[in-house]
């Protein structure tokens, strides 16, 4: 068991349950289509799901909440077992389960059953909050905050508390580190039907000052995330670093459970936004919570943290295991311009993660000459990770990426410029196991050598001497 503090989520945990199928006729008797059941899945919803995806690249979660002898508590417990340590507060009556009923993955029908209310905690929830390293409070007003809120407000004076609350549920405590309301949340806690970029920012500084907290992001879907201040009128915008197609569902838990993360690291509330915004773009392009491999892939709890899986042949062995799509692309990337950038995210359109395979500093030497690499591969690696269109980097010692390809196994093989598939000499290769390889238009006229000429001419007009 790790020495590390964890992360101690605390909320109200749901069972979701997804019905999909295909509806091509409607029924005799009323004007409702029929649907032909093709998969029939649940998982953990509300705080459940929040502390799933806290947990997917190894950190130690503590998950506390309100769960029953029902059979979708018993359910919650066996889909996070080996994922998250459960502190359980008694629940009175049965767990909330909420069923979609989908067509060719659109909701047509949502179902509701169930609805106890939490008990009384016990020791091990004191226990649990007084070793936390930071504090998630994942509010779906039915509840366990509020059950707690007397533990919170102490913790909230001792270390990083982000609040994402919820209409029905409580005022976050004061001296929460950040609040997560979405867009619809905060015209509903602060009146108004304004939807402006501006009105959005007034009620986010209205909310911190009402709540007494340091900092309230307001999520804005597809546009990303506004972070304001009680008492500033210099909002900070951070948008989302592409426009994500797939199912929304489990976003809002995804941005706070890796904003909390971001905290619990050091993060100031700035830096938890940006890669909360991020993270939640990837995890909707890979499916939001249906994605079947959210809950096959997560880590045991008490294994080192890390921001992104550091381990990219389990990445693309877990993503293949759930059917998904490995899409690769590799290269030096010295020096990363608007051309890398560009190929980097339309790669990740295509598939269901991207690996990146970059060339160590002996290979870029082999490759360009003397003085190359510009950046040595630790940080060209860091830059890379760091971007929300990358899921994983490999660094190669070749000249070529093939015997890392051989081992990585892409489904695609993705590169940019002037090439022709044919002349792609990693194209044989991806065939081996049925592979494909594909070009992307490059942006004309950025290069690594072309910056690097710019630098060294602006480098010499500065040293020479004036008349």
């Amino acid at each position: 068991m790790s020495t590390r503090q964890p992360l101690v989520v605390v909320g109200d945990v749901l069972l979701d349950r997804d019905i999909d199928g295909a509806a091509s006729r409607l029924a005799p008797d009323a004007p409702a289509p029929v649907v032909d059941v093709a998969d029939d899945r649940s998982r953990p919803g509300g705080a459940g799901l929040a502390a799933a995806l806290a947990a997917r690249y190894g950190r130690e979660v503590v998950l506390v909440t309100a769960l029953g002898r029902d059979p979708a508590s018993e359910a919650v417990r066996r889909a996070l077992r080996g994922m998250v340590r459960l502190v359980e507060i008694p629940l009175d009556g049965r767990l909330p389960e909420k069923t979609r009923v989908m067509a060719s993955g659109r909701p047509l029908v949502r179902i509701d059953r169930g609805g106890g209310r939490p008990g009384e905690p016990g020791p091990a929830v004191r226990e649990a909050l007084a070793g936390a390293r930071a504090v998630l409070v994942a509010d779906y007003g039915r509840g366990t905050a509020t059950a707690v809120r007397g533990l919170l407000a102490g913790v909230a004076r001792r270390v990083p508390l982000l609040w994402d609350p919820h209409p029905k549920g409580d005022a976050p405590v004061p001296g929460a580190r950040l609040v997560t309301p979405n867009a619809a949340e905060a015209r509903a806690l602060a009146a108004g039907e304004d939807r402006s970029l501006h009105a959005c920012a007034v009620r986010g500084a209205q909310l911190a000052a009402e709540w007494r907290a340091a900092a309230v992001a307001v999520t804005l879907g597809a546009r990303g995330a506004l972070l304001a201040r009680a008492g500033s009128d210099s909002p900070m915008l951070v948008p989302a670093p592409y426009r994500a197609e797939g199912d929304p569902c489990g976003a809002g838990d995804c941005f706070a459970a890796t904003a909390a993360a971001a905290l619990a690291d050091g993060g100031l509330p700035e830096e938890a936004v940006q890669r909360a915004v991020a993270e939640a773009a990837a995890f909707v392009a890979a499916g939001g919570a249906g994605n079947h491999a959210l809950w096959r892939t997560a880590a045991p709890a008490g294994e080192p943290a890390t921001e992104r899986p550091a381990d990219p042949f389990a990445l693309a062995r877990s993503v293949r295991a759930g059917g998904g799509t490995v899409v690769a692309t590799g290269g030096c990337f010295d020096l990363l311009h608007a051309g890398h950038v560009g190929l980097l995210e339309s790669a990740r359109r295509i598939g269901d993660c991207l690996i990146v395979c970059v060339n160590s500093d002996a290979s870029v030497t082999r490759l360009k000459g003397p003085g190359r690499p510009l950046t040595r591969a630790a940080d060209r690696t860091r830059v890379l990770a760091g971007l929300g269109s990358v899921d994983a980097v490999a660094v190669f010692d070749e000249d070529s990426p093939v015997e890392l390809l051989r081992r990585l196994r892409p489904d695609v093989w993705v590169k940019g410029g002037d090439y022709s598939v044919d002349a792609l000499p990693e194209a044989a290769t991806l065939l081996e196991w049925g592979g494909q390889a594909v070009v992307l238009p490059y942006l004309d006229g950025r290069s690594t050598t072309a910056l690097a000429r710019r630098a060294a001419r602006a480098a010499a007009s500065r040293a020479e001497p004036r008349p």
